[in-house]
C-alpha cells in the first residue's frame, strides 16, 4: 500500500445510533476522530451525537435509510460538509432475522441484503474516490455465521459471508489504490437486542445465568461487549494497524473453532 496520510480522523459510521456502531463511533471519537453517525433513527442519531460531544468529542449525524439508492451521495455529502474529507468509513448497519428458515420471506432476505449488503457496496463505491485520495480505511462489520452457519441463523450467515467475499476482492483494488479494507466478523455481543431477546428476566440473577448460557451456546465463556469490537475498529484503523489488509478477523469468545 502507499504510505498512508495519518491520523485518519474523519470517520462515517454507519448503524451508529445504538449497539455496536454507537460503541465504534465513541471509540473513534474518543481517539480524536472527527465523525459522521448513520442511521435511520434521527432521536437515537441526535441523542448520540450529542453524548459525543458532550465526553468532549467531535460529531455530527445524517438520517438515512441505506436501501435505498442514493442514501450513499447524500452520506458522503454530509461527510465532505461536516468534516471537510473521509479517512475512515465502517459498515456496521445490519437488519438480520434470527428465525426458522422457512419463515423467511423473499421480502426479509431481500430487505437484509439491501441494508448490510448493498448499503455497504454503494457506500464503498461513493467513498472511495475519497478514501484514495487521503489513503482511507474501510472497515466492513460481518457476522461469526459467515464461517460457522447455525440453524435459525441463515439469514446473517448469508449476509456476512455475501459482504466477506466482496471486502476480500475490494481489498486486492484496495493494495493499487493505497486504500485499506478489511472485515471484522463479531460473535454475540451483549446488545439491547441480544439483551432483551436472551436475557428478559426483571431477576437480575437469572438474567445474568440466561446470558452466559447464551455465550455457552456460541461455546465462548462470556458474551462479547460492543467495546470489544469498537476497540478493534479503532486500533484497525490506527497506525499500529496499518499492514492489515484484506483480513477477516474473528472477534467471537472462541466461537470460530475452524482453522
Amino acid at each position: 500500500m502507499a504510505e498512508a496520510k495519518y491520523p485518519r480522523r474523519r470517520a462515517i459510521v454507519t448503524g451508529a445510533s445504538g449497539g455496536i456502531g454507537r460503541a465504534i463511533a465513541d471509540a473513534l471519537a474518543a481517539s480524536g476522530a472527527k465523525v459522521l453517525l448513520v442511521a435511520r433513527d434521527e432521536a437515537g442519531l441526535k441523542r448520540a451525537a450529542e453524548e459525543i460531544r458532550a465526553a468532549g468529542g467531535q460529531a455530527a449525524w445524517v438520517s438515512a435509510d441505506l436501501s435505498q439508492e442514493g442514501s450513499e451521495a447524500a452520506i458522503v455529502e454530509a461527510a465532505l460538509s461536516e468534516m471537510g474529507g473521509i479517512d475512515t468509513l465502517v459498515n456496521c448497519a445490519s437488519l438480520t432475522l434470527s428465525v426458522d428458515f422457512f419463515t423467511l420471506t423473499d421480502a426479509q432476505w431481500k430487505a437484509g441484503f439491501d441494508v448490510k449488503v448493498f448499503g455497504a457496496i454503494r457506500l464503498c463505491r461513493a467513498a472511495w474516490p475519497h478514501l484514495r485520495e487521503t489513503q482511507g480505511s474501510i472497515v466492513n462489520i460481518g457476522g461469526v455465521g459467515a464461517r460457522t452457519p447455525k440453524v435459525d441463523y441463515e439469514m446473517s450467515a448469508a449476509l456476512s459471508a455475501a459482504l466477506m467475499a466482496v471486502t476480500k476482492a475490494l481489498a486486492s483494488r484496495g493494495v493499487e489504490d493505497g486504500v485499506q479494507v478489511n472485515l471484522i466478523h463479531p460473535g454475540s455481543i451483549r446488545t439491547p437486542r441480544i439483551e432483551a431477546m436472551f436475557g428478559g428476566s426483571d431477576d437480575p440473577v437469572a438474567r445474568a445465568e440466561a446470558l452466559k448460557a447464551r455465550a455457552r451456546s456460541f461455546g465462548a465463556n462470556r458474551l462479547g461487549e460492543p467495546e470489544d469490537i469498537a476497540n478493534l475498529v479503532a486500533y484497525v484503523v490506527s497506525p499500529a494497524g496499518d499492514f492489515f489488509q484484506g483480513s477477516m478477523i474473528d472477534m467471537d469468545g472462541g466461537f470460530t473453532r475452524g482453522i
